[in-house]
């Protein structure tokens, strides 16, 4: 297993310097827009749509073999040792893989992601996972939900929607979604707004690592040194903060070290407001290209639940992740070598015909099923309950105080784009 993770980190380095949806001859520009770079590499403006195309390989089979350098665009004349590596595409393999832990391992991405974030619950297995998601849960109470919903969520949502209101047409990416995130979670750890657009910079810098390791690396450290200065203080003076909670965090004698804080923040803005952006983005795009569904949640506020969940499932925010078998197993029907790379195509999964009626259908009355959006078994999402009434949040004050929105008629090909992260580039609307 000791040889697992490190394969993979040569794997990756060599993806970060020759690899971004093609062939990348040199790094791009130190001053060129990390979110633009992000959402480049990540397939924005080149992917449309990945699901014809997971679901042709899922019908010949839901465990698929993939070339890994194929796949990074690793030139043939780069002498590299790869290890075996599949595709999981079938909703009920995906569901195995995720579900076990023992077998299927996180710390693959120790020599990846953690290079950047720490040593983080990203690549943590059991029984350390489940220690430290304890110590870190802490600092998200039902009690704390509550507090944030009114307090904090609800007044950064009404802010931006304050700038919009009157005009009678918004932008709901680039005005709303976008934005709210990183206020959510910059007012969740205290940090000064004015530090927001520096740290959000740093933050996607760091999961742009696949295109520019040197810049991660830098932002990481960056990073460190600010959330240091943070912590410090918080020590000295404790605040109504996150950052305060888990400086104070203990269970059965153990706390977090500064170094576990850090790593833990370091994951949290990408892992939240980066998913929750498109996520909620995603469900406007679903709802606002199917008017008489809108028109039905518009009349039934109590059917905002189901529609939250199955944006989530139609079009999670993040299509894959992945995991690296620890023994030889067999995986729908297909031999899956110890040392193998799973790319866990959670996006394929959540379509899976056999698991929905017409999955490829944007629809709010289905009857709710478990989707794999938030992943599934120890590592599901620990910002779950966040991540849902943000969303709940957004989506009560847009249909309270934009009447009659609706896509922007003259607005030219809104649509989805991505095949690593999802989302639409921009959402024009009008309203009364």
């Amino acid at each position: 297993m000791s040889d697992t993770p490190e394969t993979s980190s040569i794997a990756t380095r060599a993806a970060a310097q020759t690899a971004a949806l093609g062939t990348l001859a040199e790094a791009p520009p130190a001053d060129e827009d990390p979110f633009e770079l992000f959402n480049r590499v990540s397939g924005a403006g080149t992917v449309r749509d990945p699901y014809p195309e997971f679901a042709a390989l899922r019908a010949e089979s839901p465990v698929q073999p993939l070339d890994l350098r194929a796949e990074y665009a690793i030139p043939d004349d780069m002498e590299i040792e790869l290890p075996p590596a599949f595709r999981v595409l079938g909703y009920d393999e995906v569901v195995t893989v995720l579900r076990d832990g023992d077998t299927f391992s996180s710390a693959g991405y120790a020599m990846s992601m953690g290079e950047v974030m720490g040593h983080s619950i990203l690549e943590m297995d059991e029984p350390e996972h489940h220690r430290y998601r304890a110590l870190l849960q802490q600092a998200f109470t039902r009690k704390a939900m509550e507090r944030w919903e009114t307090e904090l969520v609800g007044p950064i949502v009404d802010g931006f929607i304050d700038a919009f209101a009157s005009r009678g047409r918004a932008d709901l990416v680039r005005e709303l979604t976008f934005p709210f995130p990183v206020h959510v979670i910059a007012g969740l750890l205290g940090l000064p707004h004015d530090d927001l657009p520096q740290f959000h910079r740093w933050a996607v810098e760091i999961i742009s690592l696949g295109v520019d390791w040197d810049r991660a690396v830098r932002a990481s450290g960056d990073l460190r040194e600010y959330f240091a200065g943070i912590l410090a203080q918080r020590r000295r003076e404790p605040a109504d903060d996150v950052i305060t909670v888990l400086a104070g965090a203990e269970l059965d004698g153990q706390r977090l070290t500064d170094e576990d804080i850090f790593a833990f923040l370091r994951l949290l803005l990408p892992a939240g407001a980066e998913t929750t952006y498109r996520s909620s983005s995603n469900l406007f795009f679903g709802l606002l290209t199917r008017p008489e569904q809108l028109d039905a949640l518009r009349a039934d506020r109590s059917l905002a639940a189901q529609a939250i969940e199955e944006g989530l499932r139609w079009e999670p925010p993040l299509t894959g992740i992945m995991r690296t078998a620890v023994r030889d197993v067999e995986l729908g029907g297909v031999a899956v070598p110890a040392g193998s790379i799973l790319s866990v195509t959670i996006g394929a999964a959540n379509r899976d015909p056999s698991r929905w009626d017409a999955p490829d259908r944007f629809d709010l009355f289905r009857d709710p099923q478990q989707h794999m959006a938030f992943a599934f078994g120890p590592h599901m999402c620990l910002g779950i309950h966040l991540a849902r009434m943000e969303t709940a949040v957004v989506l009560d004050k847009v249909l309270d105080r934009l009447p009659n929105l609706r896509l922007d008629p003259e607005a030219d090909d809104v649509h989805i784009t991505g095949m690593a992260f999802r989302s639409p580039a921009s959402l024009p609307v009008l309203f009364d």
